[in-house]
């Protein structure tokens, strides 16, 4: 009967329990099938009610299932308690005189889901013992408490399930019965309370008297336990196992119901030794047996032990000798931590209020107990029983436990300070126990959860390659297969990934997760990325095969992690390669199926980009990906994919910046960017200049710019003006990008152009607002641009409206007050500090006409100081008249800066009005503005500045309406005029000179259109009289109306005025030594128009000589560039020089004995070839006439050249 009733029981538990489960599984997946038909389905109007309908009859299904697995399991624990009782009821009476054999029948155990596994039958006062099984829609409910009364909350959280842990892992602390302890403990329950002290006694009797031979085997028996086991029907023989008399003193423990009793043994259980391992866990299984019956007498003599015995040990210092006394309590809190572990697994039911408690001791005794091998496997040790216990338990799905994340903190050390190699299964066990943990209430906050992935992944990632840990690790005894550690390590991360997403099925959780893995996804390492890139794989496997993300999340993040994953593509790795390839398929799927689109299954999606991946170049693929990426991803993300390509650019990786760039600009040639990501792309562009050092990668950057230049000119000129200052080197990389198309430099000049004219008031400028001006920048921008050549050209063609801005921006600046460093500056060094906003539109005014090859009137206005006029508002129409009366001789863009002149008269700002109508009212001495515009239009535009407030422009409106283009009939009044100021300046007798002169020279001016006529060389020639006045004043005014002069001759008479501009070079070269400064200018500035009439060679280079040249040098170039550009006339040029040894000026004298020994020294053959026999003999007896002076440089003069000129008379005379 007894055997009938046992197979049933077996039955019952087995085979029904199996079937049920198998048909349960079966209805899931049909009702999820079922559930994902109508979820791709999209009912019509009539369908409407036929999907309400399916839908009401699938919850009433899923309600079904819920209370047919409630009833199964209610069922089976009755049957189960029916049948434990029937079998305690034949083992009384077989032990009353029954042939049942002791051990005969094998150990009965029953299988439970948790950490650990198999667990005891219930005890008489147990209540029912919900297992759950691993497919539990819902937990049962708690005691007295019905379905429908289930917090919402505690089901939000997932129930225990095998899935989340690994059984076998944990094999060793499975709580597996032996077979003898069923029998014992009925035998114990019959025994008298003295008979159980006497039982007490006799086994704490033994194990104190042995506890210091542990190890090792008592050489005889006792014979008092040998009684004691024969009296309890088990083997004598097991009386020197220690384990065994260790769980025989805790099953008497349990059972004694005398307090008193159980609290002095278990004082003297403790007060045995802790040295050896064995021992401490002995003693921690008596300890947790106890706990079943008597929790509070357990608990309290734990708490004495930390109190006295734990800080005892804690005091001793780590460097003395440690005594044998101390030595005993050394491992005490190994000990202890043993002992709350046992006491988890083995309480059951009345752990949940204990739990944080017991948690909050296991944490005080790791962090304070001697941080060695024995404590961190006795922290794991009880960590993985109370996790196993939670397990068990369904009202801890209920219950909030404050000390989980201090456990998991002492996991996490524990990960921290294993060494780099594996030769154990703690990294897995850790990580196993963590998961189970995390799933407890309250979830992990997100910083704890980051502290997990970010160690875990650091712990396991950080491995050796699996070769190098094959031949790397330590060798033991057995030695453990690394493959398998290794693969077993790397699926416990997995599971943790796994657990993580279960928790939170969204896709914010899942760029959470994938955020963790960027380091190991950018590392240097090979085996790091494989494995970081597996991971990712198989977790977005799971979520795409096991579960349904939230549709409202859109993660901007997850374009970067798209990003990380396609750059790998190109890895040296082919199984990342193939992964990553997967891994970014994966996403799109996810984020289609978001999007609520219509997707194909899993599987033809999974073959057909396997076939994709397979065949076909990697461009192409490229393209296609851009395309999917376009389609299926939020701006936000699309940015951030685009962000994550910038930013790898100069990645020391060659393969990932090359696919980098290369993805870039297709995403940029395929117009997938859209105007609000143009900012972030160009500034995290231009912070990746300075560390992109390949060539090829910079090609691609330029064209990756010119792209976005065509499709958001405005947007991208706004930002590369936001970026930095304007004269920054890498800036100037991106303009010259944007000049590579043919038409974006001119769309770049414009929009410059228009922020430049964005001036606000002067009433609304504050200090913190002038150093963000965007005129101010548009203004630094155009001043780099002019020396930049890629824009050469589009200067040029923007010319007119680049000088009307620069010079009404000039005018506002000087308004406002921005003229700080306008005067104080190095012409010559204006690269040795950023220059201010005034001095910065100066010099790009002047630049503008270096540039473009109209050097000629940079030169004119740097040789009669007009530059200098611009630096005040009283003076700046002048300085604008002199531009435009030098643009107008040089013909400098007349008639486009005309143009643009027209239009700034009719502005409404004051500024516009000034700078045009200087500039109209000058180039009405132009030749060729009647070409331009009619006289009549001209006409109505002077009239119109008449109207106009401001002073200036109705004073330069009237002088323009006397212009003699205007009045024709005033040419010969004019020239007549002139012609009697002739006859008054050639007599011999002049009251003022300079004023004459300086009539002369406005009348020449009103003339130039007309042209003075034969007058003009009259008038030259009597100012070659007056360059050696003795008058300094009369000097400076000759020479600078003899420069107006030949300036304004016409053309009819430029070939005699060529001949006295010749004339007038060396008098000119020698007075730029005159003791007066005006005078020496004058004559640099006469000198130079002489240049150019005459066309001499290098005369920009002369022009710069005679600007910022200095010292000897200078003036040894302006002699050399005089002499090569007029080889062949050494007699006249030394005539003119031998008039000047009799000045009475001593510096021009210097200057005229200089350039004559500068000739007789350098050009000694050519003056042998082209002298005359007269031509020496005059220029010895000037020397001559040198040998009587009494300066001492006129003697030293004359002695160093005299032998030369013998010698030349020598060979002139032969």
């Amino acid at each position: 009967m007894l055997e009938h009733v046992r197979r049933t029981h077996r039955h019952l538990l087995t085979e029904v329990s199996k079937q049920v489960e198998r048909e349960l599984k079966g209805l899931h997946r049909s009702v999820g099938k079922l559930e994902n038909n109508l979820d791709g389905y999209v009912p019509t109007g009539d369908s409407q009610r036929w999907k309400k309908s399916i839908k009401a009859c699938l919850c009433r299904c899923q309600e079904t299932i819920a209370n047919l697995e409630r009833w199964v399991k209610r069922e089976m624990h009755v049957w189960r308690e029916v049948f434990y009782r029937l079998e305690r009821w034949a083992d009384r009476l077989e032990s009353m005189g029954g042939k049942y054999p002791v051990g005969s029948e094998p150990a009965r155990h029953t299988v439970s889901v948790g950490v650990g596994g198999p667990e005891p039958y219930c005890q008489e006062a147990d209540g029912y013992d919900y297992t759950v099984s691993p497919y539990a829609i819902t937990p049962p409910p708690a005691a007295g408490e019905l379905p429908d009364q289930e917090s919402v909350e505690a089901q939000q959280y997932q129930s225990w399930g095998s899935d989340n842990l690994n059984l076998g892992l944990l094999g060793e602390y499975l709580n597996i019965h032996p077979s003898w302890e069923d029998m014992a403990v009925i035998k114990i329950k019959n025994m008298m309370v003295t008979e159980q002290g006497l039982a007490l006694d006799t086994i704490c009797h033994f194990l104190e008297e042995h506890s210091q031979l542990w190890e090792k085997q008592v050489p005889h028996r006792d014979s008092s336990v040998q009684k004691l086991l024969k009296f309890l029907s088990l083997d004598p023989t097991q009386a020197t196992d220690k384990a065994f008399l260790f769980h025989l003193y805790g099953l008497f423990l349990r059972e004694c119901p005398n307090v008193e009793q159980v609290q002095w043994h278990l004082a003297s259980l403790l007060e045995l030794s802790h040295q050896h391992s064995s021992q401490r866990e002995g003693i921690a299984l008596a300890v947790g047996l106890a706990s079943t019956k008597h929790l509070e007498a357990v608990w309290a003599l734990l708490e004495h032990l930390g109190r006295t015995k734990f800080l005892r040990s804690v005091t001793v210092s780590p460097d003395s000798q440690p005594s044998d006394n101390n030595l005993r309590w050394k491992w005490v809190s190994s000990t202890s931590l043993l002992c709350y572990g046992q006491i988890a697994k083995n309480t059951k039911e009345q752990i949940l209020p204990w739990v944080d408690n017991i948690a909050s001791r296991m944490v005080y005794y790791f962090s304070c107990g001697p941080c060695d091998e024995i404590l961190k496997s006795s922290f794991l040790s009880a960590t993985i029983l109370l996790t196993r216990s939670l397990r068990e338990e369904y009202g801890s799905q209920k219950y909030k436990f404050t000390q989980i994340p201090e456990l998991i903190q002492c996991l996490l050390g524990i990960l921290q300070k294993e060494p780099n190699f594996l030769n154990t299964y703690l990294r897995q066990k850790v990580i196993l126990v963590i998961v189970g943990l995390s799933n407890l209430r309250p979830r992990l906050k997100p910083l704890l959860k980051s502290q997990v992935l970010q160690t875990c992944l650091h712990s396991v990632y950080k491995l050796p390659s699996t070769e190098a840990l094959r031949s790397g690790s330590p060798s033991l005894e057995p030695a453990p297969d690394v493959t398998v550690l290794y693969k077993k390590t790397i699926r416990a991360l997995d599971l943790l990934l796994h657990n993580f997403i279960s928790e939170n099925p969204s896709m914010d959780e899942i760029c959470f997760l994938l955020q963790h893995t960027e380091t190991w996804l950018n590392s240097d390492q090979r085996h790091e990325r494989c494995r970081a890139v597996q991971s990712i794989f198989l977790l977005l496997q799971y979520v795409v095969d096991s579960l349904k993300l939230a549709k409202e999340a859109v993660p901007s993040m997850l374009g970067h992690q798209i990003g990380l994953l396609t750059l790998l593509w190109r890895d040296k790795d082919e199984s990342t390669q193939e992964h990553s390839h997967h891994c970014v398929s994966l996403l799109m799927q996810l984020l289609s199926q978001q999007k609520g689109k219509l997707v194909e299954s899993t599987q033809l999606s999974k073959t057909r980009h396997l076939e994709a991946i397979k065949s076909g170049h990697l461009e192409g693929k490229l393209y296609h990906m851009v395309q999917v990426f376009r389609d299926n991803l939020t701006v936000a993300q699309h940015t951030q994919l685009i962000l994550t390509l910038v930013r790898n650019l100069g990645s020391c990786n060659y393969l990932r910046s090359d696919l980098a760039a290369q993805l870039l600009l297709m995403i940029c040639e395929e117009h997938s960017c859209r105007k609000e990501q143009v900012a972030e792309i160009l500034q995290d562009l231009f912070q990746q200049l300075p560390k992109i050092h390949s060539l090829s990668v910079q090609q691609t950057i330029n064209k990756v710019t010119k792209a976005l230049g065509i499709q958001h000119t405005q947007e991208v000129v706004e930002v590369v003006l936001s970026l930095c200052h304007p004269s920054d080197r890498w800036i100037l990389l991106l303009w010259k990008a944007l000049a590579t198309n043919y038409r974006l430099p001119r769309d770049v000049i414009t929009l410059l152009y228009v922020k430049l004219k964005l001036r606000p008031p002067r009433r609304l400028l504050q200090a913190t607002y002038r150093a963000r001006l965007v005129s101010l920048t548009a203004l630094g921008t155009i001043y780099e641009l002019l020396y930049t050549p890629e824009y050469r050209g589009t200067v040029r063609w923007a010319f007119a409206g680049i000088l009307l801005g620069l010079l009404t921006e000039l005018y506002y600046l000087l308004e406002v007050g921005l003229v700080q460093g306008i005067s104080d500056y190095q012409e010559d060094n204006l690269a040795s500090k950023p220059l201010e906003p005034c001095r910065t539109c100066l010099e790009a005014l002047k630049g503008l006409f270096w540039t473009n090859q109209y050097w000629e009137v940079f030169a004119d206005m740097k040789l009669i100081q007009g530059w200098e006029l611009f630096g005040h508002l009283e003076t700046f129409p002048k300085g604008v008249t002199l531009l435009a009366r030098a643009m107008v001789h040089y013909d400098c863009e007349v008639k486009a800066v005309l143009g643009q002149a027209h239009i700034s008269l009719k502005s409404t700002e004051e500024r516009d009005n000034i700078v045009g109508i200087c500039i109209i009212t000058e180039f009405l001495n132009s030749p060729d503005v009647s070409q331009y515009v009619s006289l009549k239009a001209m006409d109505n535009c002077l009239n119109m500045g008449l109207s106009n407030h401001n002073q200036t422009v109705r004073a330069m409106s009237l002088k323009g309406l006397g212009s003699t283009l205007i009045h024709p009939k005033k040419v010969t009044v004019l020239r007549s005029k002139l012609m009697e100021l002739l006859d008054k300046f050639v007599q011999p007798e002049i009251k003022d000179p300079v004023g004459l002169m300086e009539i002369m020279g406005h009348l020449l001016h009103h003339l130039g259109v007309q042209g003075t006529g034969t007058v003009s060389f009259d008038i030259a020639q009597h100012l070659l009289n007056l360059f050696t006045d003795e008058r300094a004043k009369v000097r400076e005014y000759a020479i600078f109306l003899f420069g107006d002069v030949i300036h304004y001759g016409g053309k009819k008479l430029r070939q005699s005025l060529k001949s006295l501009a010749f004339q007038a070079a060396v008098p000119l070269l020698f007075h730029m030594a005159d003791p007066c400064p005006e005078v020496a200018m004058k004559a640099k500035f006469t000198f130079l128009r002489c240049a150019i009439l005459l066309k001499w060679e290098f005369r920009k280079e002369l022009f710069g000589k005679l600007a910022w040249g200095q010292g000897l040098g200078a003036a040894n170039d302006i002699f050399v560039y005089m002499i090569e550009s007029n080889l062949g006339n050494y007699q006249q040029l030394l005539s003119q020089a031998l008039m000047y040894l009799d000045s009475p000026h001593k510096t021009l004298k210097l200057a005229a004995m200089k350039f004559i020994g500068g000739l007789l020294q350098d050009y000694f053959n050519d003056l042998c070839f082209y002298l005359t026999k007269d031509d020496v003999i005059i220029l010895k007896n000037y020397l001559e006439a040198l040998s009587h002076d009494t300066d001492s440089r006129t003697r030293k003069f004359y002695l160093n050249y005299w032998d030369d000129v013998v010698e030349l008379s020598h060979y002139v005379m032969r």
